[in-house]
């Protein structure tokens, strides 16, 4: 059981796993709180093909993020912008929700360093190193006074 837990996480650590998921979970719930039917739509026109057309999108460039992270840049300014967008055509971003998690997830994918170590190593070797410089200084004894 332990084993695809490992996996996930070395799979996780290559990628924007959190930037990619929440710019998904944005998208899916501008998505959902679009309640018109097929038909209203159509009848709207252009608007109302943008209210599904836009969180669509952003749920595509969230997945993408997650399975194509070399090209994180260009999908989270695509994201955001999307994000943005859908303040004007899907009930202000899906009630402020999705717009939030897409220029959320946006930023954290755009940020992401891919040769970044990790959290956990660096405040250990931290610790270490403080450790070490401490053990390493001799005490300092303290200076006796010159009585005359």
């Amino acid at each position: 059981m332990a084993r695809p837990k490992v996996a996930f996480r070395q799979w996780r650590a290559k990628r924007p796993f959190w930037g990619g998921l929440l710019l998904t979970l944005g998208g899916g719930e501008v998505l959902l709180t679009e309640k018109a039917s097929l038909k209203v739509v159509l009848h709207v026109g252009m608007q109302g093909l943008a209210g599904y057309l836009l969180p669509t999108v952003m749920l595509l460039c969230g997945l993408l993020i997650l399975f194509n992270p070399a090209q994180r840049l260009f999908y989270s300014i695509i994201g955001v912008l999307l994000s943005l967008g859908t303040w004007l055509t899907s009930n202000l971003g899906g009630f402020m929700i999705g717009l939030l998690l897409g220029v959320t997830g946006s930023c954290l994918a755009f940020g992401w360093l891919p040769d970044q170590e990790p959290r956990r190593g660096l405040l250990r070797r931290r610790r270490e190193r403080s450790a070490a410089a401490e053990s390493a200084t001799p005490p300092v004894a303290p200076a006796e006074s010159a009585t005359s």
